[in-house]
């Protein structure tokens, strides 16, 4: 009762020193989020008054963005054979009437709605900032959790923005600091960890897709090279197919150590 009444007074006390500058409801925003949680008692009434306030302000909406996100996402337990689910190790391991193992993994499920609202907060600050490349990493993470094991529309996004970089040159922010294209390229790197451990058809093929995209606009990067041969090798069972590309990575790379170990498997492997 003390820490709900704290709570409702520390709200009263920051709402109202915050109602004249953007940066006087980010900071009642950030106190009560702290005080409470992301989604805790006040938090939604800061949200509603910056708003009011200021309906353009993107720091809000993302703000809002994160709220929505968060308020409508719980997890499930789901029973699968595999001893890795989605990249996640199981939450727990039982044994059926037979003796056989069964995994129990904890997976993220939205409620629709609340989703819904915080990709159109996410949408509108894309459009008030759209050289902020923060807003649409958002989109794409929030995309590649809501939707599991087949992350159609996280790989469509990520393959437009690619498409935008390389089309337009944008002079990329993250938050107002530069953003290069150096770090452009790493952050696909990771995007695409992300779909391949997945291990499921359509994140492989994500995985493909955007790993042959970003091979086609930088040649020289064995890095996308190797990932095009790992698709071969792994998703594909090919592996003269993959063996092609991992050549190709070390003609670039005598020294590259994903295709030249790649490489003594298959060697190995051809050789039993």
């Amino acid at each position: 009762m003390r820490k709900v009444l704290a709570s409702i007074l520390l709200l009263v006390a920051t709402t109202a020193a915050a109602q004249t500058t953007p940066e006087g409801f980010r900071a009642a925003y950030e106190r009560q989020k702290a005080a409470v949680g992301i989604t805790g008692l006040g938090v939604k009434s800061i949200l509603e008054s910056w708003n009011d306030a200021f309906p353009n302000d993107t720091l809000m909406l993302e703000a809002v963005f994160t709220y929505n996100l968060a308020k409508g996402r719980s997890t499930v337990a789901v029973t699968r054979p595999e001893k890795k689910y989605l990249g996640r190790d199981p939450l727990l391991t039982l044994k059926d009437s037979t003796g056989r193992r069964v995994n129990y993994f904890e997976v993220p499920v939205y409620d629709e709605e609340y989703f819904a609202s915080a990709q159109k907060a996410l949408d509108k600050a894309i459009t008030l900032a759209p050289n902020n490349i923060g807003y649409l990493f958002d989109e794409i993470t929030s995309l590649l959790d809501y939707e599991g094991d087949s992350p159609d529309m996280a790989a469509t996004a990520l393959l437009n923005l690619i498409d935008r970089n390389y089309s337009e040159h944008p002079r990329w922010n993250l938050y107002g600091e530069p953003f290069t294209q150096q770090d452009f390229t790493d952050a696909v790197k990771e995007y695409c960890y992300s779909f391949w451990k997945l291990a499921t058809p359509v994140g492989y093929e994500s995985f493909y897709n955007v790993s042959r995209r970003m091979m086609r606009a930088e040649p020289k990067d064995t890095g996308f090279i190797d990932n095009v041969g790992a698709y071969w090798q792994v998703a594909k069972k090919d592996n003269k197919m993959a063996a092609k590309f991992y050549r190709k990575a070390l003609k670039l790379d005598p020294n590259d150590y994903a295709a030249s170990q790649n490489m003594k498997f298959i060697t190995n492997n051809n050789k039993k």
